[in-house]
């Protein structure tokens, strides 16, 4: 949670971190440099910023392909400290496809 100042604690999902972090190593001067860099659509970072839209996957594939850092390096900047993620975790609340 957001503490009382408006920052959060150590490990917590923190979006502006992670872009703020990126924008650092690969020397962007602003978001509209780091979409550049990166091949984004401007809107995108915004919207996670604004913690509309997680970072999701295709964004983190992305970003290891520009950087070269590790997915888990990624992930730990973005504040996820679970040790394995597993495929179809956080999808619960979806219906199932159903097979033909």
């Amino acid at each position: 949670m957001d503490q009382l100042d408006g920052t959060t604690a150590p490990g917590e999902y923190d979006p502006n971190h992670f872009i703020d972090q990126l924008a650092m190593r690969l020397r962007a001067k602003n978001d509209a440099a780091l979409c550049r860099i990166l091949g984004v659509e401007p809107p995108l970072v915004s919207k996670i910023r604004h913690k509309r839209l997680p970072i999701g996957a295709p964004l983190l594939i992305r970003v290891h392909e520009v950087t070269g850092m590790a997915i888990a390096e990624l992930r730990q900047l973005m504040g996820d400290r679970r040790r394995k993620y597993r495929i179809g975790e956080g999808l619960g609340d979806r219906p199932l496809a159903r097979m033909h």
